[in-house]
């Protein structure tokens, strides 16, 4: 988390994407632990979630990161998406 600090506002949202391709992982690896294992959620649902964890309107950037990465996996159609287990 202290590698973080400098990228989370006083609520701990992410405030900036950073430009470290290592603090990139660390970004998309904190929004990813806010999902829960074994629960289905809509593209909408994912949304939601990421826009309450970050404050510079991107949800597309950490969306695509987590999937990206293998931390969120989905289906091909993007209806359905799903915490990748540890």
């Amino acid at each position: 988390m202290a590698k973080l600090e400098n990228f989370l506002d006083e609520k701990g949202r992410i405030k900036q994407w950073p430009s470290k391709y290592s603090l990139k992982i660390e970004v998309v690896k904190y929004v990813a632990e806010k999902f829960e294992e074994g629960r289905v959620y809509s593209e909408k649902e994912v949304n939601e979630i990421i826009n309450e964890w970050h404050t510079y309107n991107d949800y597309f950037m950490l969306r695509r990161g987590m999937i990206e990465y293998k931390l969120l996996a989905r289906k091909r159609d993007g209806s359905e998406y799903w915490k990748v287990k540890d």
